[in-house]
């Protein structure tokens, strides 16, 4: 990988350029939410939230690398600042790309090594932190079916289904029969669960 030149009015500037890149996630829809019929996104929201429940994931294991973690919860989307969000449908006629815009990103930067290194090790999924991390990718998925679900999408709970399916590790296993389990709007309204809770015992 080549090497920024060691200028720090050069090193600046490309940092500069990667902040303003990074707000693009802000502006990129997630594709899924156009086929689940309801609801809305951005890739930097989904970002976000999934970047808490990777910490929660790292709390709850207690022998992973938490730096690494967030690391790549806060890297593992970067690309779609140029490749947009192409969902498995969109995948299937379009070419990604997602290696030349990871290694182009990379480039552009003087940390751009390190970014690399870390997404050369969550594509490969084969250390607990890789596993983790996209266990918390798909569980920020289910979060959001979930909310569409307690809206009254019929559809979403379908979907919620294949998400589940692709987790591995116990934590999120057991994580995700609790999102389940829990009404979307519980923790703004919590007399509403009490409520709900007596009504079923």
């Amino acid at each position: 990988m080549k090497k920024i030149k060691n200028k720090k009015a050069d090193d600046l500037k490309a940092i500069a350029n990667f902040f303003f890149e990074v707000g693009m996630l802000a502006k990129t829809p997630r594709s899924g939410f156009h086929f689940l019929g309801t609801g809305e996104q951005s890739v930097a929201e989904h970002i976000s939230r999934m970047t808490f429940i990777c910490y929660a994931l790292a709390r709850m294991d207690g022998t992973v690398d938490e730096s690494k973690v967030l690391k790549m919860s806060l890297f593992h989307d970067i690309s779609e600042t140029r490749i947009s969000d192409l969902n498995h449908i969109h995948q299937k006629y379009v070419e990604r790309k997602e290696a030349s815009a990871v290694k182009d990103i990379a480039d552009s930067v003087p940390f751009g090594d390190d970014m690399y290194k870390i997404l050369e090790e969550y594509k490969k999924r084969e250390s607990k932190e890789a596993i983790l991390v996209k266990d918390a990718d798909s569980l920020e998925w289910l979060l959001a079916l979930k909310e569409q679900v307690d809206t009254g999408n019929t559809r979403a709970l379908d979907w919620t289904k294949n998400a589940i399916n692709l987790l591995k590790t116990n934590d999120a296993k057991n994580l995700a029969k609790a999102i389940m389990e829990t009404n979307s709007n519980d923790w703004w309204f919590p007399e509403n669960s009490v409520i709900r809770r007596k009504k079923y015992i």
